[in-house]
């Protein structure tokens, strides 16, 4: 299965870097869909938000790649959002060694301004 979609809506998501364009491994320029439009790529922390009386679990810092161009202003510290987020599972065997990794890959429509969470805003 590809494109599952995922549901944030239990975390802090933090910007850790800067949206920038995403470039390929090579460097042989930016990664493009198969429209024609340029990828971008963010990193966030996330962290769960804690249940009641419960102490906060740690966070991941996770890489996700955005189908559109944010725009300014998601410098690192900001609290976002994700538009349409989903994961994907993938797996590469590299065939000299025979290793296998295997990871997810995170991605999104795009990215907008969070709000805080209930707590925090109280205090």
């Amino acid at each position: 299965m590809r494109d599952l979609s995922v549901n944030f809506s239990n975390y802090r998501l933090t910007v850790v870097e800067e949206p920038e364009m995403k470039q390929k491994r090579d460097g042989s320029g930016p990664v493009i869909d198969r429209n024609g439009a340029p990828q971008y790529v963010v990193s966030l922390f996330a962290k769960r938000l804690p249940m009641e009386g419960e102490r906060a679990p740690k966070g991941e810092e996770i890489r996700v790649t955005l189908e559109t161009d944010p725009g300014e202003g998601y410098q690192e510290g900001l609290r976002v959002e994700l538009i349409h987020p989903r994961v994907n599972a993938w797996e590469i065997k590299d065939d000299e060694t025979g290793r296998v990794s295997s990871g997810l890959a995170f991605k999104a429509l795009g990215l907008k301004p969070g709000v805080l969470p209930r707590a925090a805003a109280e205090k």
